[in-house]
């Protein structure tokens, strides 16, 4: 088991804005954090965080928890690989765990930590190789000056160059007590057929790959001399720690930037990135030379839903490269376009107009993406009425992966007009295609195995929180439990105490599992003398009592002012009369369970009837006197009018 004290230690430091904030666009509304909820698509923002709390709740699908929760949720983990996470983002040491068999878990730990530290060492040694060493500051720092960089870029960048040698940095590395296994793994060397180690960028400047937090995580050497047999760029293999397609270059330094502007350029290579960030535009990043991929879409997601794509001025791929656009679409996100003229790229296009120009470029040639793309296929259509139809369907199949059918519709219009075709038949097409699509998209869903644990997690999850009227009471009751369950109480050891016996006597009990699973933590505590605040409950080592101690506290207080308007019970705010808010919950409960017990009573007499059971009718009859008698007692007691 992880000690309470190191789980509190990492919730401490892993506060709920910021884990969440790396995923999730948030916006401050009053005391909370408001955004579009990363667990389901949604156009209005439901999901909400209480940094004050610790705790994040999405009113629309139900989801909630604290930082290792929405870890949890949102990579996939389960709940040690979660605060392992964490506490790795953190720089937080991990507790040795004794007597668990986890060696397997351990040595993959091991070799991301191994990594990690030879990545960070790498990027020192390729920048101090570029800044210090002759052969550095001739080719390597003269390219990236000749390339229009300044100083203080290329340091912001830790751009860097790697010695036309064999062996140079293996060298380095095996004298610093690197192991050569890990100097394969990471891709920094390679071994010839003869089993002979060199190094694998040599003679290259090299771009060094940043994660979305920060860390080094991979490298890219670009070749400097003509040569046919050897590839432009060379790039670190998939490790532990890179998943090329699943990084976006330059979302560490652009994520801040894309809030405030709240969108992205999307551009294609390193240099591109760069360039723009001289140019004081820092609210882009790149696809690394590779199609777009699903993950880096939804990397961009996170951070906003606006996204303006920059092509090179070459047509060809322009069209090759709308693919992936479409794909941006179908995520539900803005898409806009900013061709360049012939021959230029966003890096040599910058370094030629300059900084002013280039901005004002940028803001004066931006255009919407399914406009952009009809005009330009239209120029190849001439007076074919076939390459026309080609056409009609290509743009009609974009439009069609929009997931909003106000939008569609927008632009059917729009195209309708350049194409200058009947909006009607658009439509049909249209229609046509989204069924299609659709079908497709039922097949291609795989329904998750519920042996994984991840998916037994959601669902078990699921269960526990969902909301159903009939139980915002016991709800309700909880969260007092959970509020006020500390603080004193004349002739009991706490509040807590005091409901519990209270209820015991009564004879009411939770129907909930969510909350009978509470309940029994909160009796355990109180049995072990533990203390009962709030915080040990959010931070709790079962995820499940720590999400559902969140659903319960993010839940507004509605349940009080239905009974002020429906039974007219003069309901006061918890903070001020938390006590006469217990007894009105309780009396409410026993109201309830009294209705249940009248209801099955009522079945049990429709049974005695139906087989002529004299004595039995007679006990049911007088056992729903008595029952309404006694709801009649807690309505008067309550100040509620029971209507017949």
């Amino acid at each position: 088991m992880i000690p309470q004290s190191k789980i509190d230690e990492i919730l401490q430091v892993a506060t709920i804005e910021e884990v969440v904030g790396d995923y999730v666009r948030l916006k401050r509304r009053g005391a909370n954090l408001t955004g579009l909820c990363p667990f389901h698509n949604e156009k209005t923002p439901s999901f909400s965080v209480s940094p004050a709390k610790g705790i994040y709740k999405c009113f629309g699908c139900g989801k909630a928890g604290n930082s290792v929760n929405f870890v949890m949720e949102h990579d996939g983990l389960g709940y040690i690989e979660a605060l392992k996470s964490l506490a790795d983002k953190y720089r937080i040491e991990w507790p040795q765990q004794e007597n668990v068999n986890i060696d397997h878990e351990k040595a993959i730990r091991s070799e991301k930590e191994s990594l990690q530290i030879l990545n960070n060492w790498a990027a020192d040694y390729f920048e101090n190789q570029l800044w210090e060493s002759d052969e550095g500051k001739t080719i390597g720092l003269s390219y990236f000056e000749e390339r229009g960089f300044r100083h203080d870029i290329i340091k912001k960048f830790k751009l860097g160059y790697s010695l036309e040698s064999w062996s140079h940095l293996n060298d380095t590395a095996l004298a610093a007590l690197y192991n050569e296994d890990l100097l394969l793994k990471a891709g920094l060397v390679k071994k010839s057929e003869q089993g002979k180690v060199y190094d694998a960028y040599r003679g290259r400047v090299m771009f060094t790959i940043h994660g979305h937090t920060g860390k080094v995580i991979a490298f890219a050497g670009r070749q400097l001399k003509k040569d046919d047999k050897s590839a432009k760029y060379v790039n670190s293999p998939e490790t532990l720690l890179y998943h090329k397609s699943n990084e976006l270059y330059g979302l560490f330094y652009a994520k801040n930037a894309i809030r405030q502007n709240d969108f992205v350029y999307l551009v294609e290579g390193y240099t591109d990135v760069i360039s723009m960030h001289q140019a004081g535009i820092e609210n882009v990043v790149a696809s690394s030379g590779t199609s777009l991929t699903e993950n880096q879409i939804k990397l961009i997601k996170r951070h906003t839903e606006n996204v303006t794509v920059l092509y090179d001025g070459d047509a060809a791929g322009i069209k090759a490269s709308m693919r992936g656009i479409d794909m941006l679409l179908e995520q539900g996100l803005n898409v806009k376009v900013v061709p360049f003229p012939d021959g230029e790229d966003p890096d040599s296009f910058s370094r030629k107009v300059g900084a002013d120009a280039y901005s004002s470029y940028l803001k004066k040639e931006t255009r919407d993406f399914i406009l952009f793309k009809v005009k330009l296929l239209l120029t190849d259509v001439a007076n074919d009425p076939i390459k026309k139809a080609q056409v009609t369907r290509d743009i009609v199949e974009s439009i069609g992966k929009i997931p909003d059918g106000i939008k569609r519709m927008a632009f059917i219009k729009e195209c309708a007009v350049l194409l200058d075709m009947n909006e009607g038949l658009l439509i049909a097409e249209l229609n046509k295609y989204r069924n299609d699509f659709l079908t497709q998209k039922e097949k291609e869903w795989v329904e998750p195995t519920i042996d994984t644990p991840k998916v037994s997690l959601q669902e078990e999850l699921k269960e526990l929180l969902k909301v159903e009227p009939l139980f915002e009471q016991e709800r309700y009751m909880v969260k007092l439990l959970l509020l006020h369950g500390h603080k004193e109480k004349e002739g009991y050891a706490n509040i807590a105490q005091y409901i519990l016996a209270e209820m015991q006597n009564l004879e009411l009990f939770f129907e909930q599992e969510a909350m009978r699973l509470l309940v029994d933590e909160i009796r355990f505590m109180l049995q072990e003398n533990l203390p009962l605040h709030t915080e040990a409950f959010i931070n709790h080592s079962n995820p499940l009592i720590s999400a559902s101690t969140a659903s319960i506290l993010a839940q507004q207080d509605e349940a009080s002012e239905k009974w002020t308007i429906k039974y007219g019970v003069p309901i006061v705010s918890p903070e001020d009369n938390y006590l006469l808010d217990i007894s009105s919950t309780m009396l409410y409960l026993e109201k309830k369970q009294l209705e249940k017990m009248t209801s099955q009573a009522g079945e049990e007499l429709k049974l005695a009837i139906e087989k002529g059971n004299e004595e039995e009718i007679n006990f049911s009859l007088e056992l729903i006197k008595l029952l309404k008698e006694k709801q009649k007692e807690l309505s008067h007691k309550a100040g509620i009018v029971i209507l017949h």
